[in-house]
């Protein structure tokens, strides 16, 4: 068994966690439909001594230097859109700093893949999920933590790595949460793995004004696959991540992206035969991280055909322009607010290469971003983990000093 997880995929899946007697905030400006309107905010829990939120910080690894307030949880159902632009509803995590009045800044976290639809932010009580929503919000922010279309509570599957998708349910996270809480108008935006990507798009629809009232006021990304279809899946064919997660990167991959593009006509196409009847089916949000550790083999050779492999080193057609359009969220504009790009030297899951690819492209837009490399941090053995832990604490005590 490898000693590193595929980001959140060994996470066990959890029940929903058990809402608390908590009233929530007075509603401003609530919309009745369209995308960003509240469906409902349902109180989660409350941690309502800072005390407790550090305990709980520290009990699941993550530093609790900035704790000053208690934390209220909810989870908010919003309206949003699929990947195909039709209407449909998603879920997400709104932690508020309590005792804390007046406007709130916003902080944006978008969390790293996970296959069952628990492993999301409103769905999970302890751990490494909420560690960077409850860090926010017991420093004094508002933290708004979208579980993406497909997780938490939302119907259908979850259109893994699609940037849009991502970028629109997050935004729409931000939308419901200011019917919950009253909001400044610029939003502090950050993300771990996936949702480093998931975290650029964000911050480059804001900084185009896709909003009326949102703008985009800090930018952090953590450990992401900027360069997805390039550095990432280069490293992942050479050898050069830890095998296991390459395997089930591979496979949710081609599972996912096929769902949205055509990129193979039948699983036996590009799996092995002992893996492609039941492949797709692990991705299916129901199935666990363990399931798919079980499920999968050790190596790529194992799991993918020729032409399996073929297509990950040389995609074309649609899948080709599904992975520029993945590639593009440091490739054509310039955040001009304040940005760091965090990464780990020995990531086994995300290539170092892409933090040196997305800083090249912003530069050519004139953003000269700075690099954090937070050093050898691991958690749960994994480096890629750790990276999102240390860099949740430096993120931090930045946006505090900026606020």
């Amino acid at each position: 068994m490898a000693a590193a997880c595929a980001a959140l995929l060994l996470l066990p899946a959890a029940a929903a966690v058990p809402a608390a007697a908590a009233t929530p905030r007075a509603a401003v400006a609530p919309a009745a439909h369209g995308r960003g309107a509240l469906v409902s905010a349902e109180p989660l829990y409350t941690l309502a001594a800072p005390g407790q939120v550090a305990a709980e910080l520290r009990t699941g690894g993550f530093d609790a230097g900035a704790v000053r307030y208690g934390v209220d949880a909810y989870r908010l159902v919003y309206r949003t859109v699929d990947a195909h632009g039709r209407p449909t509803t998603a879920s997400g995590l709104l932690a508020l700093p309590r005792g804390r009045d007046g406007r709130l800044r916003a902080v944006s976290f978008a969390h790293g893949t996970g296959v069952h639809k628990s492993d999301a932010p409103s769905m999970q009580r302890h751990g490494f999920l909420p560690g960077p929503p409850l860090t926010y919000a017991s420093a004094g922010f508002a933290a708004v933590a979208p579980d993406y279309l497909g997780m938490g509570t939302g119907p259908g599957l979850h259109p893994w790595m699609d940037i849009p998708s991502e970028t629109t349910a997050s935004l729409d996270m931000l939308r419901a949460a200011r019917a919950v809480v009253p909001l400044e108008r610029k939003v502090a935006v950050t993300g771990f793995s996936q949702g480093a990507s998931a975290a650029l798009g964000l911050a480059r629809s804001l900084r185009a004004g896709e909003d009326r009232w949102f703008r985009l006021g800090a930018l952090a990304p953590v450990s992401g696959a900027y360069d997805f279809g390039g550095a990432e899946l280069e490293a992942l064919l050479g050898g050069r991540l830890e095998p296991k997660s390459s395997v089930l990167y591979a496979a949710y991959t081609l599972v996912a992206f096929n769902r949205l593009h055509a990129v193979y006509d039948s699983p036996e196409q590009v799996f092995e035969g002992d893996y492609a009847p039941h492949i797709e089916s692990l991705f299916d949000g129901e199935h666990t991280g363990r399931q798919l550790m079980d499920g999968t083999p050790e190596t790529l050779d194992d799991l993918l055909t020729d032409e399996g492999m073929r297509l990950l080193a040389h995609p074309t057609g649609e899948f080709a322009a599904a992975l520029r359009t993945a590639d593009s969220v440091c490739a054509d504009w310039a955040p001009r607010v304040p940005t760091r790009l965090y990464m780990a030297g020995g990531d086994e899951q995300a290539a170092v290469e892409n933090t040196a690819y997305c800083r090249t492209a912003l530069r050519r837009h004139g953003a000269d971003v700075p690099v954090v490399d937070v050093g050898p941090v691991d958690h749960q053995k994994s480096r890629h983990l750790g990276s999102n832990v240390a860099a949740t604490a430096s993120i931090v005590r930045w946006l505090s000093d900026l606020s």
